[in-house]
Protein backbone atom coordinates (compact mmCIF):
# COMPACT_ATOMS: atom_id res chain seq x y z
CA UNK A 1 0.00 0.00 0.00
CA UNK A 2 1.16 3.12 -0.83
CA UNK A 3 1.76 6.00 2.08
CA UNK A 4 -0.55 8.48 1.11
CA UNK A 5 -3.31 5.87 1.11
CA UNK A 6 -2.19 4.54 4.65
CA UNK A 7 -2.54 8.13 5.30
CA UNK A 8 -5.32 8.65 3.76
CA UNK A 9 -7.39 5.71 5.59
CA UNK A 10 -5.51 7.43 9.22
CA UNK A 11 -7.08 10.69 8.27
CA UNK A 12 -10.91 9.27 7.13
CA UNK A 13 -10.80 6.80 10.61
CA UNK A 14 -9.48 9.77 12.95
CA UNK A 15 -12.39 12.48 11.03
CA UNK A 16 -15.11 9.62 11.86
CA UNK A 17 -13.78 9.16 15.71
CA UNK A 18 -13.31 12.78 15.90
CA UNK A 19 -17.29 13.14 14.77
CA UNK A 20 -18.17 10.72 16.93
CA UNK A 21 -16.38 12.60 19.80
CA UNK A 22 -17.36 16.37 19.46
CA UNK A 23 -20.72 15.47 17.54
CA UNK A 24 -22.43 16.81 20.99
CA UNK A 25 -20.97 20.45 20.78
CA UNK A 26 -20.76 20.21 17.19
CA UNK A 27 -23.63 22.77 16.85
CA UNK A 28 -22.12 24.86 19.72
CA UNK A 29 -19.08 25.63 17.41
CA UNK A 30 -20.50 26.14 14.66
CA UNK A 31 -22.26 28.78 16.33
CA UNK A 32 -19.36 30.06 18.23
CA UNK A 33 -17.67 30.39 14.89
CA UNK A 34 -19.91 32.04 13.12
CA UNK A 35 -20.30 35.14 16.00
CA UNK A 36 -15.98 34.93 15.80
CA UNK A 37 -16.55 35.60 11.73
CA UNK A 38 -19.33 38.33 12.28
CA UNK A 39 -17.07 40.07 15.18
CA UNK A 40 -13.93 39.51 13.58
CA UNK A 41 -13.35 43.48 13.03
CA UNK A 42 -14.07 43.57 16.83
CA UNK A 43 -10.95 41.04 17.29
CA UNK A 44 -9.12 43.26 15.42
CA UNK A 45 -9.77 46.42 16.93
CA UNK A 46 -9.00 45.08 20.70
CA UNK A 47 -5.82 43.81 19.95
CA UNK A 48 -4.37 47.16 18.32
CA UNK A 49 -5.67 48.57 21.64
CA UNK A 50 -4.80 46.08 23.94
CA UNK A 51 -1.83 44.83 21.91
CA UNK A 52 -2.53 41.63 23.33
CA UNK A 53 -4.57 38.24 21.38
CA UNK A 54 -5.64 36.69 24.57
CA UNK A 55 -6.74 40.51 26.18
CA UNK A 56 -8.90 41.00 23.21
CA UNK A 57 -9.99 37.60 22.78
CA UNK A 58 -11.18 37.95 26.68
CA UNK A 59 -12.55 41.43 26.19
CA UNK A 60 -14.45 40.20 22.54
CA UNK A 61 -15.81 37.89 24.57
CA UNK A 62 -17.15 39.27 27.71
CA UNK A 63 -18.54 41.81 25.38
CA UNK A 64 -20.97 39.45 23.63
CA UNK A 65 -21.43 37.49 26.67
CA UNK A 66 -23.09 40.68 28.16
CA UNK A 67 -24.73 41.86 24.98
CA UNK A 68 -26.25 38.64 23.73
CA UNK A 69 -26.31 35.98 26.51
CA UNK A 70 -26.54 37.78 29.17
CA UNK A 71 -30.15 38.94 28.28
CA UNK A 72 -31.04 36.08 27.20
CA UNK A 73 -30.22 33.80 30.45
CA UNK A 74 -32.27 36.83 32.29
CA UNK A 75 -35.07 36.38 29.92
CA UNK A 76 -34.91 32.42 30.31
CA UNK A 77 -34.60 32.31 34.21
CA UNK A 78 -36.90 35.04 34.60
CA UNK A 79 -39.21 33.30 32.83
CA UNK A 80 -39.39 29.86 34.13
CA UNK A 81 -39.77 31.15 37.70
CA UNK A 82 -42.96 33.62 36.20
CA UNK A 83 -44.54 30.61 34.89
CA UNK A 84 -43.63 27.94 37.66
CA UNK A 85 -45.56 30.96 39.79
CA UNK A 86 -47.87 31.75 37.52
CA UNK A 87 -51.95 31.86 39.46
CA UNK A 88 -53.93 29.31 36.66
CA UNK A 89 -56.91 31.71 37.11
CA UNK A 90 -55.10 34.33 35.16
CA UNK A 91 -55.38 31.80 31.97
CA UNK A 92 -59.20 31.10 33.25
CA UNK A 93 -59.76 35.08 33.40
CA UNK A 94 -58.36 35.25 29.36
CA UNK A 95 -60.71 31.85 28.86
CA UNK A 96 -63.81 33.58 30.12
CA UNK A 97 -63.19 37.00 28.47
CA UNK A 98 -62.41 35.63 25.26
CA UNK A 99 -65.37 33.53 25.12
CA UNK A 100 -67.78 36.25 26.37
CA UNK A 101 -66.39 38.21 23.60
CA UNK A 102 -67.21 35.37 21.11
CA UNK A 103 -70.24 35.03 22.09
CA UNK A 104 -71.31 38.66 23.01
CA UNK A 105 -69.20 40.82 20.92
CA UNK A 106 -70.41 44.65 19.93
CA UNK A 107 -72.55 45.84 17.81
CA UNK A 108 -70.01 46.88 15.03
CA UNK A 109 -68.85 43.15 15.04
CA UNK A 110 -72.10 41.19 14.75
CA UNK A 111 -71.49 40.42 11.39
CA UNK A 112 -68.74 38.39 12.26
CA UNK A 113 -70.18 36.55 14.72
CA UNK A 114 -71.69 33.26 13.21
CA UNK A 115 -68.12 32.89 11.62
CA UNK A 116 -66.66 33.42 15.70
CA UNK A 117 -69.25 30.75 17.04
CA UNK A 118 -67.85 28.42 14.63
CA UNK A 119 -64.65 29.18 15.21
CA UNK A 120 -64.99 28.73 19.29
CA UNK A 121 -66.78 25.30 18.66
CA UNK A 122 -63.75 24.04 16.99
CA UNK A 123 -61.33 25.62 19.09
CA UNK A 124 -61.31 24.28 22.92
CA UNK A 125 -59.78 26.88 24.74
CA UNK A 126 -59.57 24.71 27.84
CA UNK A 127 -57.77 22.20 26.83
CA UNK A 128 -55.73 25.28 25.31
CA UNK A 129 -55.21 27.03 28.94
CA UNK A 130 -54.03 23.14 30.30
CA UNK A 131 -51.34 22.79 27.90
CA UNK A 132 -49.94 26.39 28.45
CA UNK A 133 -49.79 24.84 31.63
CA UNK A 134 -48.21 21.97 31.02
CA UNK A 135 -45.31 23.83 28.97
CA UNK A 136 -44.15 25.37 32.03
CA UNK A 137 -42.06 21.96 32.85
CA UNK A 138 -40.81 21.90 29.55
CA UNK A 139 -40.26 25.38 29.20
CA UNK A 140 -37.84 24.74 32.10
CA UNK A 141 -35.44 22.02 31.00
CA UNK A 142 -35.39 23.85 27.79
CA UNK A 143 -34.12 27.17 29.65
CA UNK A 144 -31.69 25.00 30.88
CA UNK A 145 -30.67 23.41 27.96
CA UNK A 146 -30.45 26.89 26.20
CA UNK A 147 -28.32 28.06 29.22
CA UNK A 148 -25.81 25.29 28.95
CA UNK A 149 -25.43 25.58 25.44
CA UNK A 150 -25.14 29.01 25.12
CA UNK A 151 -22.26 28.73 27.85
CA UNK A 152 -20.28 25.91 25.26
CA UNK A 153 -20.86 28.52 22.75
CA UNK A 154 -19.01 31.12 24.67
CA UNK A 155 -16.08 28.85 25.64
CA UNK A 156 -15.89 28.02 22.12
CA UNK A 157 -16.25 31.99 20.61
CA UNK A 158 -13.43 32.74 23.26
CA UNK A 159 -10.92 30.05 21.73
CA UNK A 160 -12.25 30.92 18.00
CA UNK A 161 -11.29 34.32 18.51
CA UNK A 162 -8.10 33.56 20.33
CA UNK A 163 -6.89 31.07 17.69
CA UNK A 164 -8.53 32.95 14.84
CA UNK A 165 -5.55 34.03 12.81
CA UNK A 166 -4.02 30.73 13.11
CA UNK A 167 -6.70 28.25 11.78
CA UNK A 168 -7.18 30.56 9.11
CA UNK A 169 -3.51 30.09 7.98
CA UNK A 170 -3.98 26.86 8.99
CA UNK A 171 -6.91 26.13 5.92
CA UNK A 172 -5.18 28.45 3.86
CA UNK A 173 -2.25 25.47 4.02
CA UNK A 174 -4.23 22.52 3.62
CA UNK A 175 -7.09 23.35 1.59
CA UNK A 176 -6.74 23.16 -2.45
CA UNK A 177 -7.46 26.39 -3.34
CA UNK A 178 -5.30 29.72 -3.84
CA UNK A 179 -4.90 32.18 -1.34
CA UNK A 180 -7.09 34.81 -3.06
CA UNK A 181 -9.90 32.34 -3.17
CA UNK A 182 -9.63 32.04 0.35
CA UNK A 183 -9.75 35.23 0.91
CA UNK A 184 -12.59 36.05 -0.93
CA UNK A 185 -15.18 33.57 0.95
CA UNK A 186 -13.20 34.34 4.21
CA UNK A 187 -14.24 37.79 3.69
CA UNK A 188 -17.59 37.84 1.88
CA UNK A 189 -18.78 35.19 4.79
CA UNK A 190 -17.19 37.99 7.23
CA UNK A 191 -19.25 40.83 6.00
CA UNK A 192 -22.48 38.98 5.62
CA UNK A 193 -22.46 37.38 8.99
CA UNK A 194 -21.37 41.18 10.25
CA UNK A 195 -24.31 42.21 8.64
CA UNK A 196 -26.73 40.05 10.56
CA UNK A 197 -24.94 39.58 13.80
CA UNK A 198 -25.06 43.90 14.03
CA UNK A 199 -28.55 44.20 12.73
CA UNK A 200 -30.12 41.68 14.85
CA UNK A 201 -28.41 42.85 17.88
CA UNK A 202 -29.62 46.52 17.03
CA UNK A 203 -32.89 46.19 15.61
CA UNK A 204 -33.81 43.49 18.84
CA UNK A 205 -32.36 46.15 21.00
CA UNK A 206 -34.50 49.64 19.63
CA UNK A 207 -37.70 47.27 19.21
CA UNK A 208 -37.56 45.63 22.70
CA UNK A 209 -36.66 49.19 23.98
CA UNK A 210 -39.52 50.66 22.94
CA UNK A 211 -41.93 47.81 23.84
CA UNK A 212 -40.56 47.33 27.27
CA UNK A 213 -40.87 51.54 27.89
CA UNK A 214 -44.48 51.44 27.07
CA UNK A 215 -45.39 48.22 29.15
CA UNK A 216 -43.32 49.37 32.11
CA UNK A 217 -45.81 52.25 31.94
CA UNK A 218 -48.74 49.94 32.65
CA UNK A 219 -46.53 48.52 35.65
CA UNK A 220 -44.81 44.98 34.23
CA UNK A 221 -41.55 44.36 34.47
CA UNK A 222 -40.55 46.17 31.55
CA UNK A 223 -36.73 44.83 31.17
CA UNK A 224 -37.92 41.81 30.71
CA UNK A 225 -40.40 41.71 28.22
CA UNK A 226 -38.59 44.11 26.32
CA UNK A 227 -35.91 41.33 26.24
CA UNK A 228 -38.86 38.70 24.76
CA UNK A 229 -40.16 40.93 22.46
CA UNK A 230 -36.37 41.77 21.16
CA UNK A 231 -35.86 38.32 20.44
CA UNK A 232 -39.73 37.89 19.63
CA UNK A 233 -38.85 40.68 16.96
CA UNK A 234 -37.15 38.05 15.20
CA UNK A 235 -39.85 35.85 13.92
CA UNK A 236 -41.15 37.96 10.92
CA UNK A 237 -44.60 39.32 10.45
CA UNK A 238 -46.06 37.37 14.02
CA UNK A 239 -43.12 38.61 15.96
CA UNK A 240 -44.37 41.49 17.60
CA UNK A 241 -48.22 39.56 17.73
CA UNK A 242 -46.65 37.18 20.34
CA UNK A 243 -45.70 39.68 22.44
CA UNK A 244 -48.73 42.18 22.64
CA UNK A 245 -51.65 40.02 21.58
CA UNK A 246 -51.70 38.26 25.29
CA UNK A 247 -50.86 41.38 26.87
CA UNK A 248 -54.61 42.75 25.05
CA UNK A 249 -56.54 39.90 26.23
CA UNK A 250 -55.03 40.01 29.90
CA UNK A 251 -56.00 43.73 30.10
CA UNK A 252 -59.04 43.31 28.59
CA UNK A 253 -59.89 40.37 30.97
CA UNK A 254 -59.03 42.08 34.19
CA UNK A 255 -60.84 45.02 32.62
CA UNK A 256 -58.87 47.34 31.65
CA UNK A 257 -59.94 48.59 28.39
CA UNK A 258 -58.18 51.44 27.70
CA UNK A 259 -54.69 50.03 28.47
CA UNK A 260 -55.46 46.69 26.05
CA UNK A 261 -56.43 48.92 23.20
CA UNK A 262 -53.24 51.12 23.66
CA UNK A 263 -50.96 48.33 23.63
CA UNK A 264 -52.09 46.76 20.78
CA UNK A 265 -52.64 49.86 18.92
CA UNK A 266 -48.96 51.11 20.11
CA UNK A 267 -47.59 47.92 19.51
CA UNK A 268 -49.00 47.94 15.71
CA UNK A 269 -48.18 51.60 14.70
CA UNK A 270 -45.01 52.26 16.53
CA UNK A 271 -43.10 49.25 16.54
CA UNK A 272 -44.49 47.01 13.97
CA UNK A 273 -45.27 49.71 11.18
CA UNK A 274 -43.00 52.58 12.10
CA UNK A 275 -39.70 51.14 13.59
CA UNK A 276 -39.90 47.62 11.60
CA UNK A 277 -40.89 48.38 8.34
CA UNK A 278 -39.50 51.87 7.76
CA UNK A 279 -36.51 51.80 10.38
CA UNK A 280 -35.65 48.40 10.64
CA UNK A 281 -34.61 48.11 6.32
CA UNK A 282 -32.48 51.52 6.73
CA UNK A 283 -30.73 50.39 9.78
CA UNK A 284 -29.59 47.32 7.96
CA UNK A 285 -29.14 48.82 4.90
CA UNK A 286 -26.61 51.67 7.03
CA UNK A 287 -24.89 48.63 8.35
CA UNK A 288 -24.25 47.00 5.56
CA UNK A 289 -23.08 49.66 3.79
CA UNK A 290 -20.13 50.25 6.38
CA UNK A 291 -19.28 46.93 6.76
CA UNK A 292 -19.20 46.11 3.30
CA UNK A 293 -17.87 49.60 2.23
CA UNK A 294 -14.69 47.76 0.99
CA UNK A 295 -16.26 44.96 -1.48
CA UNK A 296 -17.50 45.45 -4.74
CA UNK A 297 -20.03 42.94 -4.52
CA UNK A 298 -22.66 43.61 -2.33
CA UNK A 299 -24.77 40.41 -1.08
CA UNK A 300 -28.28 42.31 -1.13
CA UNK A 301 -30.56 43.57 2.10
CA UNK A 302 -33.45 41.26 1.07
CA UNK A 303 -31.50 38.45 0.14
CA UNK A 304 -29.88 38.22 3.86
CA UNK A 305 -33.74 39.17 5.23
CA UNK A 306 -35.08 36.13 3.86
CA UNK A 307 -32.11 34.01 4.92
CA UNK A 308 -32.40 34.75 8.20
CA UNK A 309 -36.52 33.88 7.64
CA UNK A 310 -35.26 30.32 6.20
CA UNK A 311 -32.61 29.78 8.93
CA UNK A 312 -35.42 30.65 11.66
CA UNK A 313 -37.80 28.53 10.03
CA UNK A 314 -35.30 25.30 9.65
CA UNK A 315 -33.20 25.17 12.57
CA UNK A 316 -35.15 27.56 15.05
CA UNK A 317 -33.60 30.14 16.89
CA UNK A 318 -29.72 29.52 15.81
CA UNK A 319 -30.98 29.46 12.00
CA UNK A 320 -30.85 33.36 12.32
CA UNK A 321 -26.92 32.85 12.45
CA UNK A 322 -26.78 29.85 9.81
CA UNK A 323 -29.41 30.43 7.18
CA UNK A 324 -27.52 34.04 6.12
CA UNK A 325 -23.93 32.40 6.47
CA UNK A 326 -25.08 29.15 4.40
CA UNK A 327 -26.38 31.36 2.17
CA UNK A 328 -23.31 33.76 1.79
CA UNK A 329 -21.28 30.75 1.40
CA UNK A 330 -23.40 29.26 -1.32
CA UNK A 331 -23.26 32.74 -2.81
CA UNK A 332 -19.76 33.19 -2.59
CA UNK A 333 -18.53 29.55 -4.08
CA UNK A 334 -20.54 30.63 -6.96
CA UNK A 335 -18.74 33.54 -8.10
CA UNK A 336 -15.64 31.38 -7.60
CA UNK A 337 -17.15 28.77 -10.24
CA UNK A 338 -18.12 31.74 -12.47
CA UNK A 339 -14.37 33.18 -12.06
CA UNK A 340 -12.85 30.16 -12.84
CA UNK A 341 -15.42 29.71 -16.08
CA UNK A 342 -14.41 32.68 -17.32
CA UNK A 343 -11.01 31.95 -16.84
CA UNK A 344 -11.44 28.37 -19.01
CA UNK A 345 -13.68 30.45 -21.43
CA UNK A 346 -10.39 32.68 -21.94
Amino acid sequence: MKPKYFIAILFASSLYWMYLLYSPFLLAMMIAGLLAISTANIQVFFEKILKSEFRAAMVSTLLLAILFFAPLGYFLTTLTIKLNTLDPKVFLNIEAFVTNFINNPPEFLLFLKPYASNFLKELNISDMTTNILSLTATIGKFSAGFLKNSFMIIIFYFFAQYNGATIINFIKRIVQMSADDVALLVNELSSVMGVVFYSILVTATFEGILFGVAISFMGYNGLLFGIMYGFASLVPVVGGVLMWLPFMLLEFSIGNTSSGIFIALYSIIVISIIADTFIKPMIIKFISTNLLKEHDNKIDELVIFFAIIAGLATFGFWGMILGPAITAFFLTILKLFEARTNEFDL
